[in-house]
């Protein structure tokens, strides 16, 4: 039995979970989620909490039993707190705008890059036009919006220009030795 699966998921005020068979959806203040797992898992609620278990001991139903378990909380999370990841742009001349839905990337090439916010995500810019704000309330949604706007310039090695996650640290390389 997965650890993590045994873990009842406690439900905060002003969230709903509805079960459906395979389908679980949450309401909360944030706003709603809708998921539906694998077979060999089954999701019950008792009073203030969801527990999931698995179906039997095969080795497909104890697979799933911890990541369906983190897939409900997480879904529960974000309805009531939401996700976010911050980037930082590091460079200069880098620098990100915001307008709308879209996020537009200086990033020192020929064009600046633009890039539409998937459903449900927004971004926002931090203290500098250097940082930008990724949030949202589906975490695999935030994780995978922020690793898009990461890839369009990933840090490179030497100077450690590009963007990259708040607090990632870049293992630096020495440049060339020169001539003596």
């Amino acid at each position: 039995m997965s650890r993590i699966g045994k873990k009842p998921i406690p439900i905060p005020d002003k969230v709903t979970v509805t079960l459906n068979g395979a389908n679980v959806a949450v309401k909360g203040p944030k706003g709603s989620l809708e998921r539906t797992l694998p077979e060999k898992v089954t999701v019950t609620q008792e009073d203030n909490t969801v527990v999931v278990s698995p179906v039997d001991n095969s080795r497909t139903a104890r697979e799933r039993h911890g990541l369906c378990r983190t897939l409900v909380a997480n879904m529960i999370a974000g309805v009531s707190q939401g996700y976010s990841k911050q980037l930082e742009i590091i460079g200069v001349g880098y620098r990100a705008q915001v307008q709308g839905n879209k996020l537009t990337l200086n990033v020192g090439y020929s064009k600046p890059v633009e890039m539409q916010m998937p459903e449900g995500v927004t971004a926002a810019m931090g203290e500098k036009n250097t940082q930008v704000i990724i949030s949202g309330i589906d975490k695999e949604v935030v994780g995978n919006t922020a690793a898009k706007v990461r890839a369009v310039r990933p840090p490179e090695p030497y100077k450690g220009k590009g963007i990259r996650y708040q607090g990632e640290y870049i293992r630096r390389k020495a440049g060339k030795a020169g001539k003596k």
